[in-house]
């Protein structure tokens, strides 16, 4: 029987190191002894004291407990849990700072990945405030009487323990301020160590609290839960089990909704459905990808992956019709509704999983001249051979993640036949390291 490796100890002393880069998810590279070191808190052209928090084989982590020589790039974080809270990793960065690293981020994974670049770089889509944005989110809850009671709010970074704080900056004012009074809140419920959860989901003006609960509430906590609500102009749902246990506190539950006012649209919502956790960069998202589209009354449109008709409805205000396919028959349904709700009747809408043999699908015998992506993080690459056999011209990609992207980029170049003509980011997720990107593919 092997001796069981014994695990090397830290160094217990602080280190200084220059920081050379950024990594894609937000950590300074330096070299201690040729040793790739990544250093969270820390910025390109630094000079640092860190203090170990981990070693690898082929890498080592540490944290700044001091910066020596400042970047320019350097600001306050709004947040005194910054560094704690896994819910953004950039505050100590100026945000168009953030943006330009996220363009390059794009790139990179573009050159590196898919082999590829874009003919033109688009200037990048960023929100008049980086504060207060977040729609959409999950908070952790946890009582923790040695804290003095219940935790609200993103769980700590690389940890299960929910981060003690009293106000998030990132999501919206109505949810961002409310964390103290939710935490009295969950204090006064029966049930205070069996709500793991809170999910936030609001639309333009409505604001839904989705209770995630473990055991039965009594009569007083649903009293105490209606009156929370009413107090603080919110809605609160309830889930005592999947997702499909989502349920209002009271009757009937409310209509969430966002607008669209470029396209003359309002969309209907369910607290659980997803949508575009920044209502601002979403319209501009929009507006950019019917625009790359270049549509006219003539054009057949596929929209894959198309949710509750986000990009669906404002297209076919231009196009001749748009076919839109998702895999959750729930937001298909939305889509379905949204559409005649907005005197939409150049669509149709069907369920199908995008990731599984599709020869069979009926919309699939038609011709579709124009295409929208619109994948999860995973990408597009199972449906990708279909676009050419189908006789898409044009293809518009939303990405989520710039790996996938640029995977799929590589496929539509090298082996389908397409150009990269352009690609730029959408700052979705200020303070954050996730890169939303659009990219446009052309037929050579």
């Amino acid at each position: 029987m092997g001796r069981r490796r014994r695990r090397k100890q830290l160094p217990t002393e602080p280190v200084e190191a220059e920081i050379e880069s950024l990594t894609h998810d937000g950590k300074g590279v330096a070299h201690i002894e040729g040793k790739a070191t990544f250093i969270h808190g820390s910025l390109p052209g630094e000079r640092v004291r860190f203090r170990y928090s981990g070693r690898r084989r082929r890498y080592d982590e540490g944290r700044v407990i001091e910066v020596l020589n400042a970047s320019p790039q350097r600001v306050q974080p709004r947040c005194d849990q910054f560094g704690i809270c896994g819910g953004c990793s950039l505050q100590h960065q100026d945000p168009e700072a953030q943006v330009v690293n996220k363009q390059q981020a794009m790139l990179d994974a573009l050159r590196h990945i898919g082999k590829v670049a874009p003919a033109e770089v688009l200037p990048p889509l960023v929100s008049g405030s980086s504060w207060g944005y977040r729609r959409k989110a999950r908070l952790g809850v946890r009582f923790v009487p040695k804290k003095g009671g219940a935790l609200v709010g993103f769980r700590e970074r690389g940890s299960s323990f929910v981060a003690d704080i009293e106000r998030c900056h990132i999501l919206h004012p109505r949810v961002g301020e409310l964390l103290p009074q939710l935490r009295l809140l969950i204090d006064q419920l029966s049930i205070r160590d069996q709500v793991p959860q809170i999910e936030m989901a609001m639309g333009d003006e409505t604001c839904v609290l989705i209770f995630r609960i473990l055991a039965t509430l009594c009569n007083d906590d649903l009293s105490k839960l209606d009156q929370f609500a009413r107090q603080h102009r919110l809605e609160i749902y309830l889930q005592e089990g999947g997702p499909e246990s989502v349920r209002p506190l009271g009757e009937g539950g409310v209509a969430l909704t966002y607008e669209l006012p470029a396209f003359d649209l309002r969309f209907h919502f369910e607290p659980s459905d997803f949508t575009q956790v920044n209502s601002d960069i979403n319209r501009q998202m929009v507006r950019r990808a019917v625009a790359m589209l270049q549509l006219n009354g003539n054009d057949q449109v596929l929209d894959l992956f198309c949710g509750l008709g986000n990009f669906t409805l404002p297209l076919a205000r231009s196009a001749g019709s748009v076919t839109g396919v998702e895999g959750d028959i729930g937001l298909v349904a939305r889509a379905r509704e949204n559409a005649e709700r907005n005197g939409i009747d150049n669509t149709s809408f069907y369920t199908a999983n995008l990731y599984e043999t599709l020869e069979n699908e009926p919309w699939l015998q038609r011709r579709f001249n124009k295409v929208l992506l619109d994948p999860p993080r995973s990408g597009a690459q199972e449906v990708l051979p279909q676009l050419p056999l189908v006789g898409a011209e044009r293809i518009v990609y939303v990405s989520c993640y710039p790996d996938t992207l640029a995977r799929d980029a590589g496929i539509l170049v090298h082996d389908l036949g397409y150009r990269l003509i352009s690609a730029g980011v959408m700052d979705m997720f200020p303070h954050t390291t996730h890169v939303e990107s659009i990219a446009l593919f052309a037929r050579s």
